[in-house]
Order: C-alpha cells, then sequence, then structure tokens
C-alpha cells in the first residue's frame, strides 16, 4: 500500500469496480501510514497487535479484531505497533447505482449528515462479522466476488444505521474544520521534501505563529513539524531502497539530504537498521 502522495492521485481498483485490498505488515515498504487523505472511503481492519489512528477524531487505538472507518477526505495518518492490518478503499459512489431505496441512506453519509464511529469494537459482534466477510471475499477474489463485495457493503452499512454506529452532525459545520487548515502543511512537505523546508515556512502555510504552529501540529502527528519531516523523508527512501538500484548516497540527497552520514544516522534511529541492511533485508 504505497501512500505516496499526502492527496492520493492513485487510482484504488478499477473503473468499474472502485474497490481495492491492501494486506500490510512489519516488512511491507510502507508498514507506517504517513499523513494523507483520498476521496475514497477506508476501513482498517486489525488482524494483529495494535494500530493508532490519528484523525479528525483525535486519537483512537485499535486492536486485534477491531476495525477502523476512515471516511472521504479525512486527514489521517497510522502508527503500526508488532500490527498486521488489512484496508479496503473504496468509492461509495459505488453504492449509488442501484435502487433508490438506498441513495437515501449513503447521500446522508456522504453529505456528512452523519458521522459513522470511527472504531468498530468487538462488541458490535454482527459488524464484525460482515467486515471479515467483506475482507475475505476481497482477498480471496474468487469468481462472482465483485458482487459479493457489493452486497456485504450494503450489509455493513445497513447494520451501521440499524445499530446507529453513528453521530449526528451539527448543521452547517464541517467535522473535519481543524484539520482541514493542515492539509496544505502536508501537502507542501510531499511536494518539497527534496529540498530545504524550514519551520518558518511550514508556519506560515497553515496562517498560524511558528509557536502556536508547532503546538498544534505536535497534538495531531505526536512529532515536531521538522521531525515529521526527517520521519518523512525516511519514508521516501524506504520506497527508492525497495524500488532501486540507486546507491545509497544518490537516494540520501534525493530525498533532501546533504549528508549521507546524517541520513544513515537518522534513517538508523528511525528503522533501527542501516539503509542497506534494510535494502537487502527487503530485496531478499
Amino acid at each position: 500500500m504505497l501512500y505516496l502522495d499526502y492527496n492520493e492521485k492513485q487510482i484504488h481498483g478499477t473503473k468499474n469496480f472502485p474497490v481495492a485490498f491492501y494486506h500490510v505488515d512489519s516488512s511491507h515498504p510502507r508498514y507506517e501510514m504517513p499523513f494523507h487523505w483520498h476521496k475514497e472511503y477506508e476501513i482498517v481492519r486489525i488482524l494483529e497487535g495494535t494500530f493508532r489512528l490519528m484523525s479528525a477524531d483525535g486519537e483512537t487505538v485499535a486492536g486485534s479484531g477491531e476495525s477502523l472507518f476512515i471516511p472521504s477526505g479525512a486527514l489521517h495518518g497510522g502508527m503500526p505497533e508488532h500490527c498486521v492490518y488489512e484496508c479496503l478503499v473504496f468509492d461509495l459512489d459505488l453504492l449509488f447505482l442501484h435502487a433508490d431505496v438506498s441513495r437515501q441512506y449513503m447521500k446522508k453519509i456522504k453529505h456528512q449528515d452523519i458521522i459513522v464511529h470511527t472504531t468498530i469494537t468487538a462488541q458490535s459482534a454482527t459488524l464484525c462479522r460482515t467486515i471479515d466477510s467483506l475482507f475475505s471475499a476481497m482477498s480471496d477474489a474468487a469468481p462472482g466476488y465483485e458482487l459479493m463485495v457489493i452486497g456485504f457493503l450494503f450489509v455493513l452499512f445497513g447494520l451501521i444505521f440499524r445499530e446507529e454506529c453513528y453521530t449526528v452532525s451539527t448543521p452547517g459545520e464541517s467535522p473535519f474544520s481543524h484539520m482541514e487548515q493542515m492539509k496544505p502543511v502536508f501537502e507542501y512537505i510531499e511536494n518539497h521534501y527534496a529540498s530545504g523546508i524550514s519551520l518558518q515556512q511550514l508556519a506560515q502555510i497553515s496562517g498560524m505563529s511558528p509557536k502556536y504552529f508547532c503546538r498544534y501540529f505536535q497534538t495531531i502527528a505526536h512529532k515536531t513539524p521538522m521531525d515529521y519531516l526527517n520521519y518523512y523523508r525516511i519514508e521516501r527512501a524506504c520506497t527508492l531502497l525497495c524500488t532501486t538500484d540507486s546507491p545509497i548516497t544518490s537516494i540520501a540527497y534525493d530525498c533532501g539530504f546533504n549528508d549521507c552520514s546524517y541520513f544513515i544516522k537518522l534513517f538508523k534511529r528511525y528503522k533501527h537498521i542501516t539503509p542497506k541492511q534494510y535494502q537487502m533485508q527487503m530485496k531478499h
């Protein structure tokens, strides 16, 4: 699952069936989930360990057997710990192609009249079983799986309405308003991580004073702005180490580091091994 753009431009699934499935464990080059957003909805199912989701709702930790629901356009990031997880990314418009009776419900979700609860716990046994069936159908991809996936999505949302696993929105108020102002900051990092970026630049983009920006940024990302920038550069380097045969020095410069020894030092801090060891580990 390559979260290479904060505002993802990649197509999930196909034009006729906009649903994609991703299985992620610690050997995956995008095991951690940098902040990003996309127009599709996403369900994250935790198979092992714990997954910490950071979003407009604050910080949510989900464990094995639980799932996380991420709405369209929501800025979010994730930190897995000893975790194996799966993601289902889908375009809600897929469900608008069917009977009119379903549209009255889907519109409430799409227009954010209601906000589906972020965490789906084991207490909602029927919902959990439906999510398991949904992911199983996508993972197996047996003949007819598209019909099963669409059917399970309808069952899932039907149960969400039946069991009232949502919050009614306040008219005129966006549930993601506090996070929206951070999108240009993350987008700037994505577009300019290979060059010099200063704290002053990021604060100016956010429209905040540097002091307030640092405090707010650390609240949502659990890292200082400059620490997050280095973290993102290292994540980019991981992808290059896995997908190219470029020298370590070249990858360091391509990811915004002017000093290769400093790059190696930071890489070891984040990944606990050297870039060369990581490259050999991921290619074998």
